[in-house]
C-alpha cells in the first residue's frame, strides 16, 4: 500500500499517446465494454505502479473513477502514504478519492489478513459500483503456480476471472513492464511496497525466484503461457457448469438430490453438481477432499456415514449424507 512521488506529466483525464498509454487504455476500454458500459466504477489505487497505471487508464475512458485507497496501517507513515495516493488520484482525474483505514488481524498470516480486511473495507466503500482491480499478467502466472502447488484442481489453476462482481482485472493481459512504463511515461515515481520484496510471503518468493528461474530454464515465454492456460480453463469450466447446471436441475428433488443421474454422469460433471449444492445449501471452504467424500456416497456407496462439509456454527456441524436414493444435507450437532 503507498503512494506516487513526483509530478502527473499529463493533464487530468488525458494520456500522452505512448505505447503503454494506448496497451492500458485499450485493456480497460474493452472491459468497460464487456461488463460495464456507461457508468461509474471505483478503482482500488495503492500507489504501486500496477494500480497508478489502471487508474491513469480509467480516469480516460471511463464516465467516471473513484479511488479507494486502503490503508492498512501496518508501516510507519502509511497515512502518509495514503494522502499522497488520494492527491494523485485526484491529479489524474479522479472523481473523488477516499482513505479507508483498515485493522489488518485474523487467521491465516499477514498476508491473508491484510487481503481480508482490504476486500472487506472495499465491499463497503464501492457503493453499487464495481472496483477495478490492477491485476496484471504477471499476477496471474503467479496466481496459477499458486494453484498447482496447491492441488486444488481446474478452478485454482483457472486463476483470477476477468469479473467476478464487483471485482473487475481489465489488465490481465498487461505485463507488469507496461504499467511501469506508463507511470514513466507521466512521470511519476510509484511507492514501492516492502512487502512486496520480502521474502517471507510465497508469492514475493515466486515473482522473485521462481518465475525467474521457469524462464531461464524453458527459453522464456512462462508467464504469457501460464496465463493463456488459465483462460482456456476458464473457458472449459464455464461450459461445463452449464452442462452440470442442467443435471442439477434434473437431479433436484426440493433441498435433496436424487442419486440414479448422478451414477453414469462423468466425474467431472458430477463433482460440479455436488460442489454447486453444497455451496447452496451453507457448506463453506470446500475441498477436494470433500467432494471426493461426498462424491463416494454415490459411486462406492458401503453403508457409510456422513461427510461433513464445513459450515455450521458453534456446536453444529454440515452433513451431507445418503437415505433412500437421495443425498441429503442437514445441520447436525
Amino acid at each position: 500500500m503507498g503512494a506516487a512521488h513526483g509530478r502527473t506529466g499529463a493533464t487530468p483525464g488525458c494520456l500522452p499517446e505512448t505505447g503503454a498509454a494506448l496497451e492500458l487504455r485499450h485493456a480497460v476500454r474493452g472491459w468497460l465494454t464487456r461488463h460495464h458500459r456507461g457508468a461509474a466504477v471505483a478503482v482500488a489505487l495503492s500507489g504501486g505502479a500496477d494500480s497508478l497505471a489502471l487508474t491513469a487508464a480509467a480516469a480516460v475512458e471511463a464516465e467516471a473513477v473513484d479511488a479507494l485507497i486502503v490503508d492498512h496501517g501496518l508501516q510507519s507513515g502509511s497515512a502518509e502514504v495514503a494522502a499522497e495516493a488520494a492527491a494523485r488520484a485526484r491529479a489524474l482525474g479522479c472523481r473523488t478519492a477516499r482513505i479507508l483505514p483498515v485493522s489488518v488481524t485474523g487467521s491465516g498470516g499477514l498476508e491473508a489478513a491484510a487481503r481480508t480486511a482490504r476486500y472487506q473495507a472495499l465491499e463497503r466503500a464501492r457503493e453499487g459500483s464495481p472496483v477495478l482491480i490492477a491485476h496484471t499478467l504477471d499476477d496471474q502466472a503467479e496466481t496459477v503456480l499458486l494453484g498447482l502447488a496447491r492441488g486444488s484442481g481446474p478452478r485454482s489453476i483457472a486463476g483470477m476471472a476477468e469479473y467476478t462482481p464487483p471485482w473487475g482485472r481489465p489488465l490481465l493481459r498487461v505485463r507488469r513492464a507496461t504499467t511501469r512504463q506508463l507511470c514513466a511515461d507521466l512521470d511519476l515515481r510509484p511507492h514501492e511496497d516492502p512487502h512486496n520484496s520480502s521474502p517471507e510471503f510465497t508469492r514475493v518468493r515466486l515473482r522473485s525466484e521462481a518465475l525467474p528461474l521457469l524462464e531461464e530454464i524453458l527459453g522464456g515465454g512462462v508467464a504469457p503461457a501460464l496465463a493463456r492456460t488459465a483462460q482456456q480453463l476458464r473457458e472449459d469450466g464455464a461450459a461445463l457448469d452449464i452442462v452440470a447446471g442442467q443435471l442439477l436441475a434434473d437431479a433436484r428433488d426440493g433441498t435433496e438430490l436424487t442419486i440414479e443421474p448422478l451414477v453414469t454422469a462423468p466425474p467431472a460433471i458430477r463433482r460440479r453438481v455436488l460442489r454447486a449444492w453444497l455451496l447452496e445449501g451453507g457448506a463453506k471452504g470446500l475441498t477436494d477432499k470433500h467432494l471426493r467424500a461426498v462424491e463416494a456416497l454415490i459411486t462406492d456407496w458401503r453403508g457409510q456415514g456422513g461427510v461433513a462439509v464445513g459450515g455450521g456454527g458453534p456446536g453444529t456441524r454440515l452433513v451431507a449424507g445418503r437415505e433412500h436414493g437421495t443425498l441429503t444435507l442437514a445441520f447436525t450437532r
